[in-house]
């Protein structure tokens, strides 16, 4: 097996997430960063989820791609770039090196014990994203803590949709321990083609308490700043709103959970009208932007 990681990407690109990835509403001053950002993080995962490689295989290249954000080899394009963007805006490389220590426990941990458990691992898997969108933007800290909530939201609605892929392939479970044995469900049943009615209902609160995350990340966007990167806070709000509706009515194991594309414009517009609307609420001007955009 080669050592590579260009040689051992999946080829999933920034098109092809559930969310915007640096969309047209993100200021063209951002989105080179945010997209070497994310091209980081995609080979990272990449090496992470490979179904041929053995476990030391992954962490070792993880350590590589970590070592080249660093600066202790050019070895990896996507790391010279990103650490080369940083460099440029004067931002730690933090946030992408939580996404590495995630990926580390993806390849080491295959179960979650219970809510805050899941809740530690979105702490590095998912939050930092944000995070480091909105150090890009130069936003208040303040913000983190709805972000905070949105990300966690975000990770956990993937790990819904593909809560039966992940087990199958990968042999990882994201659907808590606690939660399955509350509705008396196991783990094996992620493998069958139909979720039974006691996986069904596990499925079904984890989305509802998924929802509840959505509602502490409501006043998120016409927190921030940036107009454009509220904007683009609101629609991923909005396309998080339809899918947890979806999850709480679909059974992720034998139906179709994800939005089509005619389905992820209708809300994407909607998204931006409410965010629109909740920040003419608070008074704010649309283009309002912060002293460094």
């Amino acid at each position: 097996m080669t050592n590579d990681p260009a040689a051992l990407r999946s080829g999933k690109g920034h098109r092809d997430e559930n969310f915007p990835v640096a969309s047209k509403l993100i200021h063209p001053r951002h989105r080179g960063i945010i997209l070497a950002f994310y091209e980081f993080v995609r080979v990272a995962d990449d090496m992470a989820d490979h179904p041929s490689l053995k476990e030391r295989e992954k962490l070792d290249l993880l350590d590589r791609i970590d070592a080249g954000l660093t600066g202790q080899h050019d070895e990896i394009p996507e790391a010279v770039r990103l650490r080369t963007a940083l460099i440029e805006r004067a931002l730690p490389p933090r946030h992408a090196q939580d996404l590495l220590t995630a990926f580390r426990m993806d390849v080491t941990k295959l179960r979650y014990r219970d809510w805050d458990d899941l809740m530690n691992y979105c702490s590095f898997s998912a939050m930092p994203v944000g995070r480091f969108v909105l150090d890009v933007h130069g936003e208040d800290r303040s913000t983190w803590a709805a972000n905070d909530a949105l990300c966690a939201a975000l990770q956990i609605i993937n790990h819904l949709q593909d809560s039966g892929k992940d087990y199958r392939e990968l042999n990882r479970v994201y659907v808590p321990l606690d939660a399955l044995s509350e509705t008396g469900a196991s783990v094996e049943e992620l493998g069958k083609d139909r979720s039974s009615p006691q996986l069904r209902k596990c499925l079904q609160k984890l989305a509802i308490r998924t929802g509840a995350l959505l509602d502490q990340s409501a006043p998120f966007s016409s927190c921030i700043s940036d107009y454009r990167l509220a904007l683009e806070v609101s629609v991923i709000q909005a396309l998080a709103r339809r899918l947890v509706a979806m999850l709480t009515k679909r059974d992720p194991l034998s139906e179709r959970v994800h939005l089509k594309s005619a389905g992820v414009a209708g809300v994407g517009v909607l998204g931006l009208i409410n965010g629109t609307i909740g920040r003419v609420r608070r008074g704010l001007s649309p283009s309002r932007q912060p002293s460094n955009a």
